[in-house]
C-alpha cells in the first residue's frame, strides 16, 4: 500500500489550518498543521515531509525567513507560500527565497490542491541524477555545484552565492545539457504553476546566472542563446555520486 504524501501546513490562523487539514485529508493526503516556525521545525525533525504550505505572515519568524532557512537545510522539499499580499514584488521575493509557488489569500482550496499535485508531480519528474541520494555534486566547465551544501564553486574553489531562483535555474540547465530550453519550458521546470513572476523576467534570471558564472551576454560559453528558440547549456556535465 502506498504511503500518502505528507503535507505540512504552517499558518497562524486556526480556521485555515482546520480547513486545509480536513480538505487535504479528504483528498488522500496526510496533513500536519502547525501555527509557527517552532512547529515547522518540530514537524520536519519528526519525519518525512513531502511539501510545505507556508503562510507569509507568522508570529516570530515570518514565512520568508522560514523559507530561506528551510532552503539552507534542504533544497528538495517544495514550498507553496500563502499570503494576503498579492503584489508581484512580494511574489518575486518569496520565489527568490526558494518558494516553488505562491498563492494569495483568499484562495479556493481546490486551487491549492491542484498546485500541490502539480508541484509534487513535477518535482518527482526531475532526472534521477539530480536526486540528493544519487548525486553529491555536478561539475561543468571547471565549476562545481555542491548539491548537499547548495553552493557553487568557481574553478579556483571560491564559493559563489546563488539565490533560490538562480540555484533552481542552474540545476535545470545541468539536468538538460546540450538541449535547447525555451522560456515556457524553463518556467514550467521552475515548478511554478503561476508563471507571472517568471514570464517577464526569465531572461533577466538567465543573465544573472551568467554573471555568477563570469560570463558576458555577448559571447557566453556555458549557457548559450539559441536565437528564436531559447537557451542551452553547451558544456559537458559530470555527476559525482
Amino acid at each position: 500500500m502506498t504511503t500518502p504524501d505528507h503535507v505540512l501546513v504552517v499558518d497562524d490562523d486556526a480556521e485555515i489550518r482546520s480547513l486545509l487539514r480536513e480538505y487535504l485529508q479528504k483528498n488522500g493526503y496526510r496533513v500536519t498543521a502547525v501555527a509557527d516556525g517552532k512547529g515547522l521545525w518540530a514537524a520536519l525533525d519528526a519525519g518525512r515531509v513531502d511539501i510545505v504550505v507556508l503562510d507569509l505572515m507568522l508570529p516570530g519568524d515570518d514565512g520568508l525567513t522560514l523559507c530561506r532557512n528551510l532552503r539552507a537545510r534542504s533544497s528538495e522539499v517544495p514550498v507553496i507560500m500563502l499570503t494576503a499580499r498579492g503584489e508581484e514584488t512580494d511574489r518575486i521575493v518569496g520565489l527568490e527565497m526558494g518558494a516553488d509557488d505562491y498563492l494569495a489569500k483568499p484562495f479556493n482550496p481546490r486551487e491549492l490542491l491542484a498546485r500541490v499535485k502539480s508541484i509534487l508531480r513535477r518535482s518527482r519528474a526531475l532526472p534521477v541524477n539530480l536526486q540528493p541520494e544519487e548525486a553529491r555534486a555536478i561539475r561543468f566547465a571547471g565549476w562545481t555545484l555542491d548539491l548537499g551544501a547548495r553552493t557553487l564553486l568557481t574553478p579556483e574553489g571560491v564559493v559563489v552565492a546563488l539565490s533560490g531562483t538562480e540555484y533552481k535555474l542552474l540545476r535545470i540547465f545541468l539536468a538538460h545539457p546540450n538541449r535547447v530550453l525555451n522560456r515556457d519550458q524553463l518556467i514550467d521546470l521552475m515548478l511554478s504553476r503561476d508563471a507571472s513572476p517568471f514570464d517577464r523576467s526569465i531572461d533577466v534570471q538567465v543573465s544573472r546566472l551568467r554573471q555568477r558564472l563570469g560570463e558576458g551576454a555577448k559571447e557566453p560559453a556555458i549557457i548559450k542563446t539559441v536565437r528564436g528558440a531559447g537557451y542551452a547549456l553547451s558544456v559537458p556535465v559530470v555527476v559525482e555520486k
